[in-house]
């Protein structure tokens, strides 16, 4: 496995997201900061996203673009497409769009000094990982739900069964209030749909806590959601 090690570099961002605009929007307010303080940001974005963003005349100029095919260059239509299918060119062909991009700007003497990626995209932690890149994931939801993801995760996955929709039921998670099955995220519940995503999210917080210092970028402050972000900060670091 190829090892990228450049002492003191100047640093540059790497940002990618899954492509829908939920994802690329905060991603992109995000870089705008960064290159607000004057650092080197490089947005990877798929095909079909940047040419439906150029076109609406939404996408910033103010960073540069390393930009890859999903194999679905004419949009994913998820009402007639397999999502298996389309979240699986994403990781393959994504891998190693970043891969490439990370690699070429080391040898061009612009190295990529941390991976930021939002959420669907577990495979870019490893990506970085694979080459000595530092990763963060961009938490582009509140922290009360990072904080629900994680218990649900760490023990509370099975007290959710298929009697949750009846009006008694409730779950009690550490540090919140009794939660109706509509209080919590859509994909934890059992009769979700999109059934690729909450492997996904599995996948996130399993590498997160394999790191020795995992970093994730939450957007909110503490007078905001003060009990949210201690709690979580005891587990993680934010």
């Amino acid at each position: 496995m190829t090892k990228i090690n450049i002492a003191q570099p100047q640093p540059h961002f790497l940002i990618v997201t899954y492509p829908a605009q939920g994802h690329i929007n905060p991603a992109f307010e995000f870089a705008k900061r960064l290159i607000r303080l004057g650092v080197k940001v490089t947005f990877a974005i798929t095909i079909s996203a940047y040419n439906k963003i150029a076109n609406a005349g939404q996408l910033p100029d103010c960073f540069g673009y390393a930009v890859f095919s999903d194999g679905f260059d004419d949009g994913y239509k998820p009402t007639v497409q397999d999502t298996t299918v389309y979240v699986t060119q994403l990781r393959t062909r994504g891998t190693q769009s970043l891969k490439d991009t990370i690699l070429s700007n080391a040898e061009n003497g612009t190295p990529v000094t941390c991976l930021v990626y939002t959420l669907l995209l577990p495979w870019a932690a490893e990506v970085a990982r694979g080459l000595n890149v530092r990763s963060a994931m961009l938490w582009i939801q509140p922290a009360s739900v990072l904080r629900v993801y994680y218990y649900y995760f760490n023990g509370y996955k099975e007290l959710i069964g298929d009697d949750c929709t009846e009006p008694s039921w409730s779950i009690k998670l550490p540090g919140l209030p009794q939660l109706k099955i509509r209080d919590l995220p859509s994909f934890c519940n059992p009769s979700n749909t999109y059934s690729f995503a909450l492997p996904m999210f599995k996948e996130h917080f399993d590498i997160l806590e394999s790191e020795d210092k995992p970093t994730i970028l939450v957007n909110s402050f503490d007078a905001l959601e003060e009990e949210a972000l201690q709690e979580i900060e005891g587990k993680l670091k934010l």
